[in-house]
């Protein structure tokens, strides 16, 4: 509750613009200065790791671009309009902020994601009023050319963690990706592999306790966000509270103008401050999908088996059209608020400070709030076995 937030361990950000982009949340001019939905953008990922390797091989991603120097490798990775721009130190000691394009090195040196790259038509103008607004310009406003043409682009600070936002312009590029990226050519076809992720739905920042507010207030203010609420029975006061067993977490949702707690706590605690939890992937068949994936070695967390059963909810799966007994040899979420289906993978990073969800909307707008309640007690179980 709004008064009560200090009782609570951590809390939990969605930022939602739920757009058929390259990112999970990616704008375009709009009012002025106000970010709107585009079709494009890219998310940026740093990556000790070899997650690139992780991202081709079991997500099916494809390697389209590269950019390399002695220092820094650049490597984006596209599933239909889905794209990971993962920045990897090849000399962590001699790295410098600069060397990477498009973004700037966070700290610290760990696996994470730590950049959502939003497309606008004006960079430089929309530079000047986020200083305006008080916050820090990472990179100015700066042009690179091609034989494809030219692009702007600027990175600004988030007030949350080590998250920054690239400012990107590329309505004069006609380039296969960006100025200062070689085209990878004959990457393998995707196509007939079962996986149907066609682009990112939403990313899900995780803030220490008190944090959430600030960041809401952030993202309304500088970006043009509003805010929804993710339950009809949401007081806009005190945002929606899960909590037991001493933990909990406060949810509060934004999306753009145009249209768990205990890995919570272990993110904040390993990743040394707030940051991007998980991104959200859309697909179209989330059974097949999932299906796909764990045969290539993607692993997922298990709900309760209670889940399936408890309250009805298994005559709920079958009044959607759902069989609960596969839904639950694939450990499927679904939410019945016109509905959606969800799943989750473990942590990609070894710090265990990032995961991915993949999400099937069959008319629901929200986020499964039904199912949040089962996917924190399933990563509580999971985080209880790797004490």
């Amino acid at each position: 509750m709004g008064g009560e937030e200090g009782h609570f361990p951590e809390v939990s950000l969605l930022c939602a613009p739920r757009a058929r982009s390259l990112l999970p949340a990616c704008c375009r001019e709009h009012c002025g200065s106000m970010p709107s939905l585009p079709e494009g953008g890219r998310a940026l990922c740093h990556d000790p790791t070899g997650w690139a390797q992780h991202l081709a091989n079991t997500f099916r991603f494809q390697p389209v671009a590269v950019r390399e120097t002695p220092r820094v490798r650049q490597l984006a990775l596209r599933r239909e309009s889905a794209i990971f721009l993962v920045n990897e130190r090849l000399a962590p000691a001699s790295t410098s902020p600069c060397d990477f394009l498009y973004d700037t090195d966070p700290q610290p040196a760990l696996g994470t994601a730590s950049n959502v790259c939003f497309e606008v038509d004006d960079v430089p103008g929309l530079c000047k009023r986020l200083q305006s607004q008080g916050c820090s310009l990472l990179v100015p406003p700066t042009e690179l050319r091609d034989d494809g043409g030219s692009v702007t682009y600027g990175v600004v600070s988030s007030v949350v963690g080590n998250i920054s936002h690239t400012l990107l312009d590329r309505s004069c590029y006609r380039g296969p990706f960006l100025p200062g990226f070689q085209p990878i050519q004959g990457a393998p076809s995707a196509t007939g592999d079962g996986i149907k992720i066609t682009h990112f739905d939403h990313i899900t920042y995780v803030c220490p306790r008190g944090g959430a507010w600030a960041a809401l207030d952030w993202y309304q203010r500088c970006f043009g966000f509003h805010r929804f609420l993710l339950n009809p029975r949401e007081r806009p006061a005190e945002g929606y509270v899960l909590g037991g067993q001493g933990v909990g977490m406060l949810l509060l949702a934004l999306q753009s103008a145009q249209g768990t707690p205990a890995h919570g706590c272990k993110l904040v605690f390993q990743h040394g401050g707030a940051g991007i939890q998980h991104v959200g992937l859309c697909t179209t068949d989330i059974v097949s999908t999932t299906r796909a994936l764990q045969r290539r070695g993607a692993r997922f967390f298990t709900p309760p088996t209670t889940y399936y059963s408890q309250g009805g909810k298994a005559e709920e799966i079958r009044g959607a059209g759902q069989d609960p007994h596969m839904l639950a040899e694939l450990g499927i979420l679904l939410d019945t608020t016109e509905y959606l289906m969800q799943i989750f993978t473990h942590p990609l990073f070894s710090e265990e400070t990032f995961f991915l969800e993949l999400i099937d909307r069959r008319g629901a707008p929200g986020f499964g709030e039904g199912n949040i309640q089962a996917l924190w007690k399933a990563v509580q179980v999971y985080m209880d076995r790797q004490q």
